[in-house]
């Protein structure tokens, strides 16, 4: 090969190597760019898994995120690290405020197996140390590192995702999501109960509890 040939393939040979790392690394800059961000919310009867009190004017839904589609608005891969997450939205349409500070939650399964929301802290140890088996999405950048060995961005996720309010004002909702630990369970969602007590109302009264199948869920899902 001539030296005038070597070198006019020099550039072909640049290019190809250019574009075939492109190729590689728009996923991963994708990846790194996508942020996190609520959906939006409609109110909690909206929701085919809902429980409403007409008495007091107050009702519950449930949205959980059990999909690839649904989850894909999370950077964090929870499905991966079997953690369930379920949109909770509470409506009050009356024309008083109802307190949330005390209530409590509960995911009673098809087996009778009781699991409560995960606190932020237990959410962070689950998704900082993955099973070994889990897939890997290895990013090729610097990522700024909480405590417990989260990075900054998986970090404020959670937190902007988690169910806080303390109270819902009247005419109005609010809504977040509750993590559950659902390792070793096939089906969490079939036949499964939500439980939510310790609502009270503007008196500090206790609204009666709110109940609601998941079944509603899983049926208003099945292809029409």
């Amino acid at each position: 090969m001539s030296e005038g040939t070597a070198e006019s393939g020099c550039p072909h040979i640049i290019k190809t190597v250019f574009v075939t790392v492109a190729i590689f690394a728009l996923p991963l800059l994708c990846l790194a760019a996508k942020e996190f961000s609520m959906p939006k919310v409609q109110p909690a009867f909206s929701y085919p898994a809902h429980d409403h009190h007409g008495n007091e004017n107050v009702t519950v839904g449930l949205d959980p995120y059990d999909t690839p589609t649904k989850s894909s608005i999370f950077t964090v891969h929870y499905r991966e690290n079997e953690l369930l997450l379920i949109l909770v939205v509470i409506t009050n349409d009356s024309d008083q405020p109802v307190q949330l500070s005390e209530m409590k939650i509960e995911l009673v399964t098809a087996d009778r197996i009781k699991l409560t929301p995960l606190s932020e802290d237990d959410i962070f140890r689950r998704i900082s140390h993955p099973k070994a088996s889990g897939t890997r999405y290895p990013v090729p950048f610097p990522t700024q590192k909480a405590k417990g060995g989260v990075d900054s961005k998986s970090r404020d996720e959670v937190q902007s995702a988690l169910f806080r309010a303390r109270a819902v004002e009247p005419r109005s909702s609010q809504a977040g999501f509750m993590f559950f630990d659902v390792s070793d369970l096939s089906s969490p969602l079939s036949g499964a109960n939500f439980y939510l007590t310790g609502v009270r109302d503007s008196s500090g009264h206790d609204l009666m509890y709110f109940e609601v199948s998941l079944d509603k869920y899983l049926e208003a899902s099945k292809p029409h």
